[in-house]
């Protein structure tokens, strides 16, 4: 038994807590919370443009 199983022994065959007030959450919907999200949207797209217009001064 390694040191977190036996840190862990008393509550790791414990049922599981399953509310009585909420639903629980759809696969999709859990994994959506953990999916990457763009902070910045549109920032990708501003700097394509400064750099485009660089490029034709400087051409």
């Amino acid at each position: 038994m390694t040191e977190s199983e036996k840190l862990y022994s008393d509550i790791i065959d414990m049922p599981r807590h399953v509310s009585s007030k909420h639903p629980q959450m759809s696969l999709s919907d859990r994994a959506a919370q953990f999916a990457p999200f763009a902070a910045l949207t549109g920032f990708e797209n501003a700097i394509e443009n400064t750099a485009e217009k660089a490029r034709k001064k400087y051409d």
